[in-house]
Protein backbone atom coordinates (compact mmCIF):
# COMPACT_ATOMS: atom_id res chain seq x y z
CA UNK A 1 0.00 0.00 0.00
CA UNK A 2 1.54 3.12 -1.35
CA UNK A 3 0.82 6.54 0.81
CA UNK A 4 1.58 9.69 -0.90
CA UNK A 5 3.67 12.09 0.46
CA UNK A 6 4.37 15.73 0.83
CA UNK A 7 6.75 17.10 -1.68
CA UNK A 8 7.63 16.33 -4.90
CA UNK A 9 10.21 13.81 -6.06
CA UNK A 10 13.64 16.14 -5.67
CA UNK A 11 17.04 14.77 -6.79
CA UNK A 12 19.36 13.29 -4.20
CA UNK A 13 21.87 15.66 -2.54
CA UNK A 14 24.45 17.75 -4.17
CA UNK A 15 27.23 20.25 -3.10
CA UNK A 16 26.24 23.20 -1.49
CA UNK A 17 22.17 22.16 -1.40
CA UNK A 18 20.65 20.93 2.02
CA UNK A 19 17.26 19.34 -0.01
CA UNK A 20 17.56 15.61 -0.66
CA UNK A 21 16.02 12.54 -0.82
CA UNK A 22 16.41 9.74 2.06
CA UNK A 23 15.82 5.86 1.95
CA UNK A 24 14.16 5.26 4.93
CA UNK A 25 12.88 2.37 7.04
CA UNK A 26 10.28 3.30 9.88
CA UNK A 27 7.58 1.40 12.89
CA UNK A 28 4.40 3.54 12.95
CA UNK A 29 2.07 2.02 15.56
CA UNK A 30 2.33 -1.36 14.71
CA UNK A 31 2.87 -1.27 10.43
CA UNK A 32 6.46 -1.17 9.16
CA UNK A 33 7.48 0.62 6.25
CA UNK A 34 9.93 1.78 3.91
CA UNK A 35 10.07 4.81 1.89
CA UNK A 36 11.51 8.29 0.80
CA UNK A 37 11.72 11.23 2.92
CA UNK A 38 12.12 14.93 1.36
CA UNK A 39 14.37 16.64 3.37
CA UNK A 40 14.86 20.81 3.59
CA UNK A 41 16.60 22.96 5.25
CA UNK A 42 13.74 23.06 7.91
CA UNK A 43 11.49 20.43 7.67
CA UNK A 44 10.73 17.28 6.01
CA UNK A 45 8.06 15.14 4.78
CA UNK A 46 7.29 11.87 3.24
CA UNK A 47 7.00 11.16 -0.06
CA UNK A 48 5.76 7.83 -0.76
CA UNK A 49 6.21 4.89 1.07
CA UNK A 50 5.06 1.37 0.98
CA UNK A 51 4.15 -1.20 4.20
CA UNK A 52 6.73 -4.25 4.40
CA UNK A 53 5.40 -7.47 6.51
CA UNK A 54 8.29 -7.13 9.23
CA UNK A 55 11.10 -4.51 10.09
CA UNK A 56 13.38 -3.83 7.69
CA UNK A 57 16.89 -2.83 8.10
CA UNK A 58 19.49 -2.59 5.40
CA UNK A 59 18.54 -0.86 2.29
CA UNK A 60 20.33 0.17 -0.99
CA UNK A 61 19.22 2.71 -4.09
CA UNK A 62 20.12 1.16 -7.27
CA UNK A 63 21.04 3.98 -10.19
CA UNK A 64 17.86 3.24 -12.27
CA UNK A 65 15.29 4.42 -9.41
CA UNK A 66 14.45 0.98 -7.69
CA UNK A 67 15.69 0.60 -3.88
CA UNK A 68 16.58 -2.49 -2.16
CA UNK A 69 15.23 -3.21 1.31
CA UNK A 70 16.25 -6.54 3.29
CA UNK A 71 14.36 -7.93 6.52
CA UNK A 72 16.02 -7.55 9.41
CA UNK A 73 17.97 -10.48 11.34
CA UNK A 74 16.82 -13.51 11.23
CA UNK A 75 14.61 -12.08 7.69
CA UNK A 76 13.25 -13.70 5.50
CA UNK A 77 12.17 -11.82 2.82
CA UNK A 78 14.04 -9.57 0.35
CA UNK A 79 12.28 -6.78 -1.91
CA UNK A 80 13.51 -4.16 -4.86
CA UNK A 81 10.75 -1.43 -5.09
CA UNK A 82 9.91 1.40 -8.02
CA UNK A 83 8.45 4.41 -5.54
CA UNK A 84 7.48 6.10 -8.49
CA UNK A 85 5.38 3.65 -10.05
CA UNK A 86 4.97 1.72 -6.90
CA UNK A 87 6.13 -1.78 -8.60
CA UNK A 88 7.39 -4.60 -6.09
CA UNK A 89 9.69 -7.55 -6.77
CA UNK A 90 9.59 -9.62 -3.78
CA UNK A 91 11.51 -13.13 -2.77
CA UNK A 92 11.59 -15.42 0.06
CA UNK A 93 14.33 -17.16 1.47
CA UNK A 94 14.65 -20.64 1.73
CA UNK A 95 14.00 -22.17 4.79
CA UNK A 96 17.52 -23.36 6.06
CA UNK A 97 19.10 -19.44 5.52
CA UNK A 98 18.26 -16.17 7.20
CA UNK A 99 19.03 -12.33 6.04
CA UNK A 100 21.09 -10.87 8.24
CA UNK A 101 19.79 -7.52 7.20
CA UNK A 102 22.10 -5.65 4.50
CA UNK A 103 21.78 -6.23 0.59
CA UNK A 104 23.98 -4.07 -2.25
CA UNK A 105 24.79 -4.87 -5.84
CA UNK A 106 27.82 -5.46 -7.18
CA UNK A 107 30.03 -2.88 -8.40
CA UNK A 108 29.69 -3.93 -12.31
CA UNK A 109 25.95 -4.07 -11.43
CA UNK A 110 25.43 -7.57 -12.27
CA UNK A 111 25.33 -9.25 -8.97
CA UNK A 112 23.45 -9.01 -6.04
CA UNK A 113 25.12 -10.06 -2.53
CA UNK A 114 23.22 -10.64 0.69
CA UNK A 115 24.16 -11.73 4.32
CA UNK A 116 22.87 -14.61 5.65
CA UNK A 117 23.37 -17.45 7.99
CA UNK A 118 23.19 -20.88 7.50
CA UNK A 119 20.56 -22.47 10.56
CA UNK A 120 21.98 -26.01 10.58
CA UNK A 121 25.67 -24.53 10.95
CA UNK A 122 25.10 -20.82 12.89
CA UNK A 123 27.98 -19.93 9.76
CA UNK A 124 28.02 -16.97 7.88
CA UNK A 125 27.25 -17.11 3.41
CA UNK A 126 27.14 -14.30 1.27
CA UNK A 127 24.01 -15.10 -1.00
CA UNK A 128 24.63 -14.19 -4.58
CA UNK A 129 21.83 -13.24 -6.54
CA UNK A 130 20.32 -12.34 -9.89
CA UNK A 131 20.17 -9.08 -10.33
CA UNK A 132 16.94 -9.71 -11.94
CA UNK A 133 14.89 -12.28 -10.63
CA UNK A 134 16.84 -11.79 -6.56
CA UNK A 135 17.11 -15.57 -7.04
CA UNK A 136 20.03 -17.34 -5.57
CA UNK A 137 22.68 -17.99 -8.03
CA UNK A 138 25.37 -19.88 -5.15
CA UNK A 139 27.08 -19.11 -2.15
CA UNK A 140 30.39 -17.84 -0.73
CA UNK A 141 31.35 -18.83 3.37
CA UNK A 142 31.82 -15.59 4.68
CA UNK A 143 34.35 -17.45 7.07
CA UNK A 144 33.14 -16.78 10.05
CA UNK A 145 29.39 -15.88 12.31
CA UNK A 146 26.86 -13.59 11.63
CA UNK A 147 28.10 -11.81 9.07
CA UNK A 148 26.07 -8.36 8.83
CA UNK A 149 27.03 -5.22 6.73
CA UNK A 150 28.79 -5.43 3.45
CA UNK A 151 30.72 -3.54 0.80
CA UNK A 152 32.28 -3.39 -2.22
CA UNK A 153 35.67 -1.09 -2.72
CA UNK A 154 34.93 1.44 -4.75
CA UNK A 155 39.15 2.23 -4.89
CA UNK A 156 41.78 0.13 -4.09
CA UNK A 157 43.32 -0.31 -1.03
CA UNK A 158 46.69 -2.00 -0.59
CA UNK A 159 47.01 -4.80 -2.70
CA UNK A 160 43.07 -5.25 -2.96
CA UNK A 161 41.59 -3.65 -6.04
CA UNK A 162 38.46 -1.70 -6.20
CA UNK A 163 35.32 -3.99 -6.63
CA UNK A 164 36.92 -6.59 -3.93
CA UNK A 165 33.67 -7.16 -1.09
CA UNK A 166 34.64 -5.97 2.42
CA UNK A 167 32.41 -8.47 4.99
CA UNK A 168 32.04 -7.67 8.44
CA UNK A 169 31.32 -10.72 10.44
CA UNK A 170 29.84 -9.52 13.85
CA UNK A 171 30.92 -12.72 15.04
CA UNK A 172 28.31 -13.44 17.66
CA UNK A 173 26.81 -16.78 18.37
CA UNK A 174 22.80 -17.20 18.12
CA UNK A 175 20.52 -19.48 18.60
CA UNK A 176 19.33 -20.63 15.42
CA UNK A 177 15.76 -20.24 16.25
CA UNK A 178 16.07 -16.67 17.22
CA UNK A 179 18.89 -15.70 15.20
CA UNK A 180 19.31 -12.59 17.81
CA UNK A 181 19.07 -14.13 21.10
CA UNK A 182 22.75 -14.58 22.09
CA UNK A 183 24.62 -17.19 23.57
CA UNK A 184 28.40 -18.07 24.45
CA UNK A 185 29.59 -14.69 24.22
CA UNK A 186 33.24 -16.09 25.00
CA UNK A 187 33.38 -18.17 21.73
CA UNK A 188 32.94 -14.51 20.16
CA UNK A 189 35.21 -14.64 16.47
CA UNK A 190 34.61 -11.37 15.17
CA UNK A 191 35.92 -10.69 12.00
CA UNK A 192 36.53 -8.27 8.36
CA UNK A 193 37.05 -10.44 5.37
CA UNK A 194 38.02 -9.84 1.87
CA UNK A 195 36.21 -11.66 -0.74
CA UNK A 196 36.65 -11.96 -4.34
CA UNK A 197 34.14 -10.25 -6.65
CA UNK A 198 33.86 -13.00 -8.98
CA UNK A 199 34.67 -16.47 -7.44
CA UNK A 200 33.94 -15.42 -3.52
CA UNK A 201 37.64 -16.71 -3.02
CA UNK A 202 39.22 -15.68 0.43
CA UNK A 203 41.73 -12.60 0.18
CA UNK A 204 42.83 -11.60 4.10
CA UNK A 205 40.81 -11.70 6.87
CA UNK A 206 41.57 -9.75 10.20
CA UNK A 207 40.75 -9.54 13.84
CA UNK A 208 40.83 -6.79 16.14
CA UNK A 209 42.51 -7.79 19.77
CA UNK A 210 39.86 -7.64 21.83
CA UNK A 211 37.75 -10.62 21.10
CA UNK A 212 34.83 -8.47 22.66
CA UNK A 213 34.19 -5.97 19.88
CA UNK A 214 31.45 -6.99 17.53
CA UNK A 215 32.33 -5.44 13.52
CA UNK A 216 29.15 -4.46 12.15
CA UNK A 217 28.88 -1.38 10.06
CA UNK A 218 30.98 0.00 7.18
CA UNK A 219 31.55 3.21 5.26
CA UNK A 220 34.54 3.67 2.48
CA UNK A 221 36.21 7.17 2.91
CA UNK A 222 37.32 8.28 -0.71
CA UNK A 223 39.36 11.24 0.78
CA UNK A 224 41.71 8.81 3.22
CA UNK A 225 41.01 5.48 1.18
CA UNK A 226 39.99 4.11 4.55
CA UNK A 227 37.48 1.39 5.79
CA UNK A 228 35.27 2.74 8.81
CA UNK A 229 34.39 0.30 10.93
CA UNK A 230 31.31 0.52 13.62
CA UNK A 231 32.11 -1.29 16.81
CA UNK A 232 29.57 -2.56 19.26
CA UNK A 233 30.68 -4.20 23.00
CA UNK A 234 29.70 -7.39 23.90
CA UNK A 235 32.06 -7.19 27.30
CA UNK A 236 30.05 -8.48 30.22
CA UNK A 237 31.72 -5.47 32.30
CA UNK A 238 29.46 -2.72 32.16
CA UNK A 239 32.68 -0.17 32.74
CA UNK A 240 34.51 -2.10 29.69
CA UNK A 241 31.52 -1.97 28.26
CA UNK A 242 30.80 2.12 28.62
CA UNK A 243 34.50 2.44 27.47
CA UNK A 244 34.83 0.42 24.49
CA UNK A 245 35.97 1.89 21.22
CA UNK A 246 33.16 2.92 18.18
CA UNK A 247 35.49 3.27 15.54
CA UNK A 248 38.01 0.59 13.84
CA UNK A 249 39.59 1.16 10.76
CA UNK A 250 41.36 -0.81 7.91
CA UNK A 251 43.54 1.08 5.20
CA UNK A 252 44.32 -2.65 3.12
CA UNK A 253 46.98 -3.76 5.22
CA UNK A 254 45.62 -3.98 8.55
CA UNK A 255 42.85 -3.73 11.39
CA UNK A 256 43.01 -1.61 14.26
CA UNK A 257 40.59 -0.19 17.35
CA UNK A 258 40.54 3.57 17.99
CA UNK A 259 41.57 5.05 20.67
CA UNK A 260 41.51 8.37 23.25
CA UNK A 261 37.62 8.31 23.13
CA UNK A 262 35.20 9.44 25.82
CA UNK A 263 32.41 6.53 27.18
CA UNK A 264 30.12 6.09 24.57
CA UNK A 265 28.34 2.73 25.99
CA UNK A 266 30.64 1.21 23.18
CA UNK A 267 27.91 0.63 20.87
CA UNK A 268 28.22 2.13 17.50
CA UNK A 269 24.61 2.34 15.58
CA UNK A 270 25.98 3.46 12.41
CA UNK A 271 28.42 5.11 10.48
CA UNK A 272 29.41 7.70 7.65
CA UNK A 273 32.05 8.67 6.06
CA UNK A 274 33.21 12.49 6.30
CA UNK A 275 35.12 14.72 3.19
CA UNK A 276 38.23 15.46 5.03
CA UNK A 277 38.58 11.69 5.48
CA UNK A 278 37.47 11.17 8.89
CA UNK A 279 34.09 9.11 9.89
CA UNK A 280 31.07 9.69 12.22
CA UNK A 281 29.98 7.46 14.27
CA UNK A 282 26.64 7.47 16.04
CA UNK A 283 26.01 6.31 19.50
CA UNK A 284 22.21 6.00 20.53
CA UNK A 285 22.72 4.83 24.15
CA UNK A 286 24.41 7.91 24.61
CA UNK A 287 22.56 10.47 22.45
CA UNK A 288 25.80 11.35 20.86
CA UNK A 289 28.13 11.20 17.59
CA UNK A 290 31.14 10.36 17.67
CA UNK A 291 33.69 12.55 15.33
CA UNK A 292 36.94 10.74 14.26
CA UNK A 293 40.01 12.48 12.06
CA UNK A 294 41.58 10.81 9.37
CA UNK A 295 43.65 8.66 11.52
CA UNK A 296 40.71 7.42 13.42
CA UNK A 297 42.10 9.90 16.11
CA UNK A 298 38.50 11.28 18.48
CA UNK A 299 37.88 14.79 17.30
CA UNK A 300 34.64 15.84 19.14
CA UNK A 301 30.33 14.83 19.77
CA UNK A 302 27.56 16.12 19.07
CA UNK A 303 24.75 15.82 21.72
CA UNK A 304 21.07 14.86 19.30
CA UNK A 305 18.56 12.19 21.54
CA UNK A 306 19.24 8.49 20.78
CA UNK A 307 21.81 9.40 17.21
CA UNK A 308 20.97 6.90 14.85
CA UNK A 309 20.73 6.77 11.02
CA UNK A 310 23.57 8.31 9.76
CA UNK A 311 24.33 9.38 6.14
CA UNK A 312 26.96 11.88 4.26
CA UNK A 313 27.14 13.06 0.71
CA UNK A 314 28.43 15.60 -1.69
CA UNK A 315 28.95 17.69 1.77
CA UNK A 316 26.05 17.36 3.67
CA UNK A 317 24.97 14.83 6.39
CA UNK A 318 21.87 13.66 7.89
CA UNK A 319 21.06 12.47 11.05
CA UNK A 320 17.52 10.81 12.34
CA UNK A 321 16.73 10.07 16.42
CA UNK A 322 15.27 6.46 16.26
CA UNK A 323 12.37 8.23 17.66
CA UNK A 324 10.87 10.52 14.56
CA UNK A 325 9.53 12.89 17.68
CA UNK A 326 12.81 13.82 18.64
CA UNK A 327 13.68 15.48 15.12
CA UNK A 328 16.11 15.24 12.27
CA UNK A 329 20.00 16.75 12.24
CA UNK A 330 21.58 18.05 9.34
CA UNK A 331 24.42 20.03 8.34
CA UNK A 332 27.98 20.62 6.12
CA UNK A 333 29.79 17.65 7.01
CA UNK A 334 32.82 20.03 7.34
CA UNK A 335 31.51 22.18 9.59
CA UNK A 336 29.39 19.70 12.00
CA UNK A 337 28.79 22.05 14.47
CA UNK A 338 26.53 24.31 12.65
CA UNK A 339 23.81 21.71 12.24
CA UNK A 340 20.27 22.63 12.16
CA UNK A 341 17.65 20.04 13.74
CA UNK A 342 13.73 20.17 12.78
CA UNK A 343 10.68 18.68 13.84
CA UNK A 344 8.98 15.42 12.60
CA UNK A 345 5.81 15.52 10.12
CA UNK A 346 2.55 15.25 11.67
CA UNK A 347 2.41 11.59 10.26
CA UNK A 348 5.88 10.44 11.28
CA UNK A 349 5.38 11.96 15.00
CA UNK A 350 4.68 8.64 16.54
CA UNK A 351 6.93 6.73 14.38
CA UNK A 352 10.25 4.48 14.88
CA UNK A 353 13.37 5.34 12.62
CA UNK A 354 15.51 2.00 12.19
CA UNK A 355 18.86 1.65 12.43
CA UNK A 356 20.01 3.28 8.82
CA UNK A 357 19.19 5.87 6.04
CA UNK A 358 21.16 6.17 2.96
CA UNK A 359 20.51 8.87 0.00
CA UNK A 360 18.10 8.14 -2.85
CA UNK A 361 19.41 8.22 -6.65
CA UNK A 362 16.28 8.04 -8.96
Amino acid sequence: MLMAGGLALMPAARANSANATLVAAWQDRDDQHIGLLSVGETAWSVQRSLKVPTRAHGLFSEPDGHVLAVARRPGDWLLRWHPASGKTQWHWIDGDRRFNGHVITSQDAQSLWTTETDLDTAQGVIGVRDVRTLEKAGEWPTHGMDPHQLLALPQAAGEFPAGTLMVANGGIPTLPETGRSKRHIDRMDASLVALHPATGALLGQWRLADPYLSIRHLAWNTTSRTLGIALQSEHPEPAMQDAAPVLATWDGRGLRATSGQPPMAGYGGDICALPDGGFGVSCPRKGRVALFDTNGTWRHDLHHPEACALTAESGQWWLASSRAAAGLRQGTATRPDAATTSAAPKPMADALIDNHWVSYHG
